[in-house]
Protein backbone atom coordinates (compact mmCIF):
# COMPACT_ATOMS: atom_id res chain seq x y z
CA UNK A 1 0.00 0.00 0.00
CA UNK A 2 1.01 3.60 -0.92
CA UNK A 3 0.48 6.63 1.39
CA UNK A 4 -0.44 9.90 -0.15
CA UNK A 5 2.04 12.82 1.05
CA UNK A 6 -1.04 14.19 2.70
CA UNK A 7 -1.75 10.96 4.62
CA UNK A 8 1.96 10.96 6.01
CA UNK A 9 1.46 14.75 6.97
CA UNK A 10 -2.03 13.85 8.98
CA UNK A 11 -0.47 10.93 10.98
CA UNK A 12 2.32 13.73 11.90
CA UNK A 13 0.42 16.53 12.45
CA UNK A 14 -2.29 14.67 14.48
CA UNK A 15 -0.19 12.42 16.54
CA UNK A 16 -1.73 9.25 15.33
CA UNK A 17 0.10 6.16 15.31
CA UNK A 18 0.15 3.80 12.50
CA UNK A 19 -0.17 0.40 14.73
CA UNK A 20 -4.20 2.22 15.34
CA UNK A 21 -4.94 1.55 11.58
CA UNK A 22 -7.75 -1.46 11.30
CA UNK A 23 -10.20 -2.30 8.49
CA UNK A 24 -14.00 -2.14 8.84
CA UNK A 25 -16.02 -0.40 6.19
CA UNK A 26 -16.13 -0.79 2.23
CA UNK A 27 -17.68 2.46 0.43
CA UNK A 28 -18.82 2.47 -2.89
CA UNK A 29 -16.68 5.16 -3.96
CA UNK A 30 -14.04 3.12 -4.20
CA UNK A 31 -12.48 3.83 -0.39
CA UNK A 32 -11.90 1.23 2.19
CA UNK A 33 -12.31 2.84 6.06
CA UNK A 34 -10.74 1.59 8.53
CA UNK A 35 -12.01 2.31 12.12
CA UNK A 36 -10.71 2.07 15.28
CA UNK A 37 -11.22 2.79 18.85
CA UNK A 38 -8.03 4.24 20.44
CA UNK A 39 -7.99 4.22 24.13
CA UNK A 40 -4.36 5.84 24.21
CA UNK A 41 -6.27 9.23 23.12
CA UNK A 42 -9.00 9.24 25.22
CA UNK A 43 -11.23 6.55 23.41
CA UNK A 44 -11.55 8.71 20.07
CA UNK A 45 -12.55 7.13 16.91
CA UNK A 46 -9.53 6.77 14.40
CA UNK A 47 -10.67 6.86 10.56
CA UNK A 48 -8.51 5.89 7.68
CA UNK A 49 -9.89 6.61 4.39
CA UNK A 50 -8.00 4.52 1.17
CA UNK A 51 -8.16 4.38 -2.04
CA UNK A 52 -8.64 0.43 -2.67
CA UNK A 53 -9.46 1.52 -7.15
CA UNK A 54 -5.38 2.28 -7.77
CA UNK A 55 -2.75 -0.17 -7.59
CA UNK A 56 -0.81 -0.36 -5.18
CA UNK A 57 -3.62 0.97 -2.79
CA UNK A 58 -3.15 4.26 -1.28
CA UNK A 59 -3.61 5.81 1.60
CA UNK A 60 -5.78 9.33 1.44
CA UNK A 61 -6.46 10.86 4.57
CA UNK A 62 -6.39 9.96 8.63
CA UNK A 63 -8.46 12.17 11.58
CA UNK A 64 -10.34 11.52 14.45
CA UNK A 65 -13.84 11.06 13.51
CA UNK A 66 -16.05 13.41 16.02
CA UNK A 67 -19.52 12.26 14.61
CA UNK A 68 -18.46 8.46 15.74
CA UNK A 69 -17.57 9.49 18.75
CA UNK A 70 -20.87 11.85 19.06
CA UNK A 71 -22.94 8.30 18.47
CA UNK A 72 -20.98 6.24 20.91
CA UNK A 73 -21.48 8.58 23.52
CA UNK A 74 -25.08 9.08 23.08
CA UNK A 75 -25.05 5.36 23.06
CA UNK A 76 -23.51 4.78 26.36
Amino acid sequence: MVRSRHFLEMLNERNIDEKWVNITENHDDGTQHFIKQIQECDNKWLRVIVNIIVDPNREVTVFFDRRLRKIHESKG
